[in-house]
């Protein structure tokens, strides 16, 4: 890692995947926060750092001055499985969610209070389309309108990266008009095979009773016209988007096995899947792990939007801080626009 020459927050940190993207491009965290108790145990496990709690009462003033904002605030009251979910249940989403969908407003708070350099903010990509486009609109009118910010926004698939189709919306906010591009990623990705245990538990393979209902589920949707249901892949393949809801029956990512019912990924090759290196300690049970990794960022995309944000950071800091080398661009990106 470089030597830090610039200071982040950590908000809705999860276990940390944005805070090993920004460390990585010479960053030092002062600040992180993160509700979960199991996210906070991973977290503490990795970084000696225990988050602190809801930041909702958390006090702006309370937390230290920083030159980057990095949060990826909870996705489920905009994703398109949640709002289906919500509509079923009767129940509000997107901003009319009162536990999760203000959040973002806790974000704004913190932004006004300190008028950090640049953010950086990761959500779904239904947060574009949410609401018709009210949501996103209301959003982009508080950072820049109310808070003063020049954003840029890209929806970027991950799978160029790791073996998985992931789309997620990245945010980049600068204090300062400038010409910001975003990393462009090449078409071709790594294979599943590339992440894949070779001697897995047995416990991981699916047993004939839930395979089989799996497959009766999947084909009364298919004669019904939809397309849910499980989705079987192989090392040649690229994997599905792995959820939080992954520990309930893995159905969405499941791993063909010669001879023998398909399996659930493991937890390491989950944290594979995300990115996340092999150092990194899984220190929980499976159905908080499986949680965890569901709900983290891809390391290796916020790892080079960071590093495409670190010019225009560096130019704006104070004179006393020491401007490092930018770190080579990665041989899985295609040259920036």
């Amino acid at each position: 890692m470089t030597a830090p020459w610039f200071t982040f927050i950590d908000l809705f940190a999860g276990i940390g995947g944005m805070r090993l993207a920004f460390e990585a491009n010479g960053g030092k965290c002062v600040f992180t926060s993160e509700w979960d108790l199991a996210a906070q145990k991973t977290y503490f496990a990795n970084f000696n750092d225990l988050p602190m709690g809801d930041i909702t009462r958390i006090v702006e003033a309370s937390i230290p001055p920083h030159d980057v904002l990095v949060a990826g605030f909870p996705c489920q009251p905009f994703s398109i499985a949640g709002v289906s979910k919500k509509n079923s249940l009767n129940r509000p989403h997107g901003f009319k969610d009162k536990t999760q969908g203000t959040l973002f407003f806790d974000v704004a708070r913190i932004i006004r209070h300190h008028r950090p350099e640049a953010f950086l903010l990761e959500n779904v990509k239904n947060l574009r389309s949410h609401d018709h486009g009210r949501t996103f609109q209301v959003m982009q009118d508080v950072l820049t309108h109310d808070l003063g910010y020049h954003i840029y926004c890209n929806v970027v698939d991950a799978k160029s990266v790791v073996p998985q189709h992931r789309e997620r919306i990245y945010i980049v906010g600068f204090r300062n008009n400038v010409q910001f591009n975003f990393p462009v990623f090449r078409t071709d990705g790594p294979k599943l095979g590339s992440i894949l245990e070779r001697h897995v538990d047995a416990k991981y393979t699916l047993s004939s009773k839930l395979w089989g209902y799996l497959q009766k589920y999947a084909e009364k949707h298919r004669a019904a016209g939809n397309g849910f249901g499980f989705g079987l892949a192989g090392a040649q393949d690229t994997a599905r988007t792995l959820s939080a809801r992954y520990y309930k029956d893995g159905s969405e990512i499941l791993i063909k096995q010669n001879g023998r019912n398909p399996r659930r990924l493991t937890p390491r090759e989950c944290a594979r899947l995300m990115g996340f290196p092999e150092s990194y300690q899984i220190v929980v049970a499976d159905t908080p792990a499986y949680k965890q990794f569901g709900n983290a960022v891809v390391v290796p995309v916020v790892k080079e939007i960071a590093r495409a944000m670190v010019p225009f950071v560096a130019r704006h800091l104070r004179d006393d801080k020491e401007v490092v080398t930018i770190p080579p661009e990665q041989p899985a990106l295609a040259a920036a626009v």
